[in-house]
């Protein structure tokens, strides 16, 4: 009976293993007629057997597994998905066995993978279909783990959607894992057009610069991306209500990075878009004494000084802006805007006057105050026009206070510069 059974053990083994090559075989075959279909079939059947294979059958068959689901590109998304595992079970297993016999085509066939999807991701966001552009970027991430890049490509896809839910997945994936985006540029000058261009590696541009064609070589870092993933992070958390998980992250990330000013601007959006002007400001202030010599933060502390009623100071911010950076368009805007908040003031007492002599009187004063004003916006908003000759409201405000001075020439002038930029953006 013993030597029976083990006659009757050894053709059952036997049989198995003839039906594992044959399954294997049907794989290979409807590959080489490139018939994805009944390739995708033959491996469900020899998936079933998997667990009796030796692990020189089974690594061959993830890489048969994954050319049959990839499809040469033609694979569903849940296809890839299962492609990609397929690679990465081939990839560990003969890395545990010690023998890599399939693991460069493993690898050559990711390469195909990623240059697919790289490029339909780009497409799609080009295309502006930023939902499709987050997942094949995603994909290309899971292909090649070491790009990171490509990860937060998907995230930036996915909150321009926006998708907040996949993108806040994305984003904290890159925050666990340290991720900050800072990378090597090299640049170097064309010596034919004199422009300066930027190489996708040293090696290129020095070559280049060594055979003459480009000059003036130099390397610059890239900022770090850490504030922006934690930001919108928080930003994400503060639209989902959680508010305190947003000042949790903002609260990690200035931890690791106490000088960031690029973190201190983020959580001041943080609480700015919660609706706590008072610790906006605060943080503001906090980040102007760091850099002093940032004007932006000058003009954003104005912005908050004139929404809150504080013309005096908000004319302070703005002016400090402008002496930090003198050609700041917006900062001459609106202190041109502040000054003439008050005319509306002076109008509405100029109305409500009757017509005794005392009224008169007083008509005259308040005419003569809101002249004053008028007076004091004009060079402000003449220089906002000879910085940014279509800025067609400040020319429009000019018009309106030359018509109220009773300056017929300037106003007449104005008026056809205005025409002109209204016809210009009008396409005529």
């Amino acid at each position: 009976m013993k030597k029976l059974l083990t006659i009757v053990l050894t053709l059952a083994i036997t049989s198995l293993s003839f039906a594992q090559k044959n399954e294997i075989k049907a794989i290979e075959k409807a590959l080489k007629n490139s018939n994805f279909a009944d390739a995708k079939s033959a491996s469900a059947a020899a998936e079933a057997l998997i667990g009796s294979m030796d692990d020189k059958s089974k690594a061959k068959f993830y890489l048969l597994k994954a050319r049959a689901l990839y499809a040469n590109g033609a694979g569903t998304d849940a296809n890839i998905d299962e492609a990609i595992t397929s690679l990465d079970n081939l990839k560990d297993l003969e890395s545990k066995m010690g023998k890599l016999k399939y693991t460069q085509e493993a690898n050559d066939m990711t390469t195909g993978m990623v240059n697919t999807f790289l490029t339909k991701a780009n497409e799609a966001f080009t295309n502006k279909n930023y939902k499709v552009a987050a997942k094949r970027f995603e994909k290309v991430y899971r292909m090649s783990p070491k790009d990171t890049l490509y990860l937060y490509y998907a995230a930036s896809s996915a909150v321009t959607e926006p998708d907040y839910d996949t993108a806040l997945d994305y984003y904290v994936q890159l925050k666990n894992m340290g991720y900050n985006g800072a990378e090597m540029n090299y640049y170097a000058t064309n010596v034919e057009t004199g422009e300066e261009e930027n190489f996708t590696d040293k090696a290129s541009r020095d070559f280049s610069v060594k055979a003459k064609l480009h000059k003036a070589p130099r390397d610059e870092k890239s900022k770090s991306k850490t504030a922006e993933i934690v930001k919108n992070i928080a930003l994400i958390y503060v639209s989902q209500g959680e508010n305190e998980k947003a000042l949790g992250a903002m609260a990690d990330a200035r931890e690791e990075n106490p000088d960031d000013i690029g973190l201190l601007l983020s959580e001041a959006n943080v609480y700015l878009k919660m609706g706590n002007r008072e610790r906006f400001r605060d943080l503001m202030e906090e980040a102007t004494k760091k850099d002093p010599g940032n004007a932006e933060l000058q003009y954003n502390l104005g912005v908050l000084a004139a929404e809150g009623g504080n013309s005096e100071a908000a004319i302070k911010y703005y002016e400090k802006a402008v002496s930090i950076n003198p050609n700041y368009v917006d900062a001459y805007t609106n202190i041109a805007v502040v000054i003439l908040d008050g005319e509306a003031k002076i109008v509405e007492e100029m109305n409500a006057l009757g017509t005794s002599k005392a009224d008169n009187i007083k008509y005259d004063e308040l005419k003569e105050k809101r002249t004053q004003v008028y007076e004091k916006a004009i060079p402000y908003l003449e220089k906002a026009l000879e910085l940014k000759n279509t800025n067609v409201d400040a020319a429009r405000t000019l018009m309106n206070i030359y018509s109220a001075l009773g300056e017929t020439d300037k106003f007449k002038t104005m008026r056809a510069k205005v025409e002109a930029m209204e016809a210009s953006a009008n396409g005529n």
